[in-house]
């Protein structure tokens, strides 16, 4: 019974997020494709045996498989569903040869590959928008000059252990008063482990809670080491607001380009080696984390299916063989050279890439099944 809750709460919301979005980015390819006079085999959400599906007035047989992480377009001419080869042309009729991908011109390719892409952006931009024209967002909002007015506080510090609440202006730090956060943090920086009262102003009341900053490790810039207090308070204050439609736009293409910029930020920290590999998370933490917003309500689902959108566009631009950000490489050396690489350097490259991929699958889901204690649970099977 709770294995069949678990896939109900879990492995549910995640298949259906997943579902759309590779819909979504597919689609993006299908149609540029088709306004460039491509014809279009298959549509398949999923790999692998055909479970259903049915042909459209086109010829297009549209279906889902057996395997439902992913889905591709297979276009005519296309050798394999990824279109990293060619058909060999000379069986075809002058109507497919008209209407094959690999005889399309640079910038008709170039264009197709990187509407898949371009598709998820795009939806997560119409996904925030939605929610900011509706619900509203999260904006911060500035404190009163010599206001010290807490904006959050974090479930799991030692503010939070003392009872101090968004909201609560700080007074005074044994007896002293403050004027800025960042005395505050000054004075929680410099005692760590130390008992500090704290006089706190709470809707106009005036409390006074004691507070034992966490001692926390610092690296210095000289690679020395210190100890300093923290306490898991921001000042940073927000308030709800809802846009009107332009205006929510403007604002979704703005956090869609920080969550891409952020997200490349911290691949560029885990490759130079500034951050640990460990946080990269595969399906099987996607599964948890879907189940856990669907949990939390409509709004939190679709920010949530727009964050992975923007990751599931991204990654495509990677210039990895197999996926769109290789072909588009392909493409570009195509531009420069004026002539296409040839077929066997691109099956090599295609192999070379679906490798690097498979590897990253295995990694990503190590880590998952790490973090889930998987191995420490297997392992205590055969230890008394």
């Amino acid at each position: 019974m709770d294995l069949l809750l678990g896939i109900w709460d879990t492995v549910i919301p995640f298949l259906v997020i997943l579902t759309l979005l590779v819909f979504v980015h597919e689609l993006g390819h299908y149609l540029v494709a088709r306004r460039n006079g491509v014809g279009i085999e298959a549509f398949s959400i999923g790999f692998g045996p055909e479970i259903f599906g049915w042909y459209d007035k086109a010829g297009t047989r549209w279906k889902f498989s057996a395997i439902p992480l992913g889905g591709y377009v297979k276009m005519v001419g296309d050798a394999d569903p990824a279109s990293a080869t060619q058909e060999d042309q000379s069986g075809m009729t002058e109507q497919d040869l008209a209407r094959s991908f690999h005889n399309k011109s640079l910038g008709a390719r170039t264009a197709v590959v990187a509407a898949g892409p371009a598709a998820n952006f795009l939806f997560a931009i119409v996904l925030l928008a939605g929610v900011y024209v509706t619900v509203g967002k999260q904006v911060p909002v500035d404190a009163p000059e010599g206001i010290v007015q807490l904006g959050t506080v974090l479930p799991d510090g030692a503010a939070n252990d003392a009872g101090l609440e968004p909201g609560d202006i700080v007074l005074s730090v044994e007896g002293e008063g403050v004027e800025s956060f960042t005395a505050l943090r000054d004075i929680v920086r410099a005692s760590p482990s130390q008992s500090l009262a704290l006089e706190i102003d709470r809707g106009g009341q005036t409390l006074t809670r004691t507070i034992v900053p966490d001692a926390v490790t610092e690296t210095q810039p000289d690679g020395s080491e210190i100890q300093v207090g923290r306490i898991g308070v921001h000042n940073l204050l927000v308030e709800n607001k809802t846009f009107g439609v332009f205006a929510s736009l403007l604002e979704a293409v703005k956090d869609t380009g920080s969550i891409t910029v952020q997200t490349l930020d911290a691949v560029g920290e885990i490759i130079t080696g500034s951050r640990t590999a460990e946080e990269l998370g595969g399906p099987i933490r996607i599964a948890q984390m879907s189940g856990t917003v669907a949990e939390s309500g409509l709004e939190t689902t679709i920010i949530f299916m727009a964050i992975l959108s923007i990751n599931l566009g991204l990654i495509n631009l990677f210039p990895i063989p197999v996926l769109d950000g290789g072909h588009l490489m392909f493409y570009a050396i195509e531009a420069i050279q004026r002539r296409p690489l040839s077929e066997r350097v691109r099956e090599y490259a295609s192999l070379a890439g679906l490798t690097m991929v498979i590897a990253l699958m295995l990694f990503v889901t190590w880590n998952d099944l790490a973090q889930l204690r998987v191995f420490d649970y297997l392992g205590s099977l055969f230890t008394s």
